[in-house]
């Protein structure tokens, strides 16, 4: 049965990001592979209006899906990327990090939070690989988050990301065009991404560049210091993406690396054991917060902020 593979872009039409992607597109359908391609400027995406309906269902133990669902385009989208083997996402970079339309796409994704929906039994596990490219004009010095913040968003379809690639110092349209070495990493990302979906899950390993990133269980370059969580745990180092804990420690050669500790993947959000902790937490927080005592104050303390205004533009 052919490998269905998808490609997400929020770039500009016949540039850098979209080019990119069509090029690890190519080479998946090359390969074999069914597939389909979507530019996020050809939908209508709305906002998340945070109205946290989503957790609260689930929470309760319902799948209520989200308020906006009839009202753009989100769901269709989606209807048709939870159905895909392997998904590779690609984007330019602005003020550090993926650009706004495609954040504004993934983080329209907690009410398909797999872990909590397979938490109350409302779907079936399903294991997705992914790739991820972004392109920006400057080396990574502007462009540090660009591929974390993408990373960020795959964690609640269960996208288990194998290859990353970041396209430096393109700023004009087109530009990857005079770089042939550009277009073979792209390709590259494809062919991992067709590999990884062609081998059983429990054999799928990392297979982009094996030294990328601080972090050796997502491959992030984003690390941050622990403070300690809503229970406790606490970790001296975090990585800003998965959430693995530890330890920075210096190498024989004199560098630095980062060490997840023994129970350092406590709450590794690339998976549904780990993410499945928040749901806790957020049942607890969330869930916590809807007493009698507690609304009373809340309403005995809104009504000054209601009647508060401002001049505005």
């Amino acid at each position: 049965m052919k490998k269905k593979i998808m490609g997400i872009t929020a770039g500009r039409k016949n540039s850098n990001s979209e080019i990119l992607l069509k090029e690890a597109l190519w080479a998946c359908q090359e390969a074999g592979a069914e597939v389909t391609m979507i530019n996020l400027r050809d939908y209508n995406i709305l906002d998340c209006t945070g109205c946290t309906a989503c957790t609260h269902g689930m929470s309760q133990g319902k799948n209520v899906g989200c308020t906006l669902d009839e009202k753009d385009d989100k769901k269709a989208i989606m209807e048709v990327m939870l159905e895909q083997d392997g998904v590779i996402f690609s984007t330019p970079t602005y003020d550090l990090m993926g650009c706004a339309m495609m954040a504004k796409f993934l983080q329209r994704g907690l009410s398909y939070e797999t872990s909590f929906l397979e938490a109350i039994n409302a779907i079936e596990h399903r294991d997705r690989v992914g790739g991820l490219i972004a392109v920006g004009g400057s080396t990574r010095s502007w462009m540090s988050m660009a591929l974390e913040s993408i990373q960020a968003g795959m964690f609640t379809t269960d996208i288990n990301v194998v290859d990353m690639y970041l396209a430096t110092r393109i700023p004009a349209s087109s530009q990857c065009l005079l770089h042939d070495d550009m277009l073979e990493r792209a390709r590259l990302v494809g062919e991992n991404v067709l590999k990884a979906a062609s081998t059983p899950v429990e054999e799928r390993k990392w297979l982009g560049d094996p030294d990328m990133g601080w972090c050796p269980n997502c491959h992030s370059n984003a690390l941050i210091l622990g403070e300690p969580q809503w229970d406790g745990l606490h970790y001296p180092i975090e990585c800003q993406v998965c959430g693995a804990g530890g330890t920075l420690e210096k190498t024989e050669a004199g560098s630095w690396k980062f060490v997840i500790q023994e129970d350092g993947l406590e709450r590794d959000r690339t998976t549904v054991e780990g993410r499945s902790k928040h749901l806790v937490e957020i049942s607890h927080t969330q869930g916590g917060f809807y007493t009698k005592e507690n609304l009373d104050i809340v309403q005995a303390k809104i009504g000054k902020y209601k009647n508060m205004t401002f001049p505005s533009i």
